[in-house]
């Protein structure tokens, strides 16, 4: 009989022990599946906060002002024996505040005198196709900008280009 009772008690710790690990197992999956939902919901929380900061701090964006600089009219290099040909600009010069206009207006004749210089110096190719008038718009800003320092002007645009 005293074998019994201690096969019975061995049989009954056998069965406690799966059934003690299947309910550990059970408890750590449920407390994984809340902290993965508190996560979740923390950070859905956090970030629409967040971005309504953001649309609320942030002012306009203002619009930038324009500088019309005179029309100009010059003639390009060609090869001894060739037709002239003439280059017609129209530019306006782009700045990021309407407070720049009033530093920049006085200086518009210097200005306009890089860019006679400048433009006089051009071959008909150097301006042929978009790349060359992309190059065109760099110098024209690069050199504005260094006639007008400390003011910056953001673009020069070009509001009409005709070679003749």
């Amino acid at each position: 009989m005293a074998d019994n009772e201690a096969e019975g008690g061995a049989a009954e710790s056998a069965e406690a022990a799966p059934a003690k690990k299947g309910k550990l197992k059970l408890i750590i999956a449920a407390v994984g599946f809340v902290a993965i939902l508190g996560a979740g919901a923390g950070w859905f929380f956090l970030m629409r906060g967040h971005g309504e900061e953001k649309h609320a701090e942030a002012p306009p964006p203002k619009p930038p002002s324009f500088v019309e600089v005179p029309d100009m009219m010059v003639n390009l290099v060609g090869a001894p024996g060739e037709r002239v040909q003439y280059l017609k600009v129209k530019v306006v010069l782009e700045v990021k505040e309407e407070k720049q206009l009033e530093a920049i207006k006085p200086t518009l004749p210097r200005v306009t005198d890089l860019f006679q210089t400048y433009l006089r110096e051009l071959r008909p190719s150097d301006i042929n196709g978009s790349a060359g008038l992309f190059r065109l718009k760099e110098e024209l800003t690069k050199r504005v900008n260094i006639a007008l320092a400390p003011q910056q002007v953001s673009a020069v645009l070009f509001k009409e280009i005709l070679v003749q």
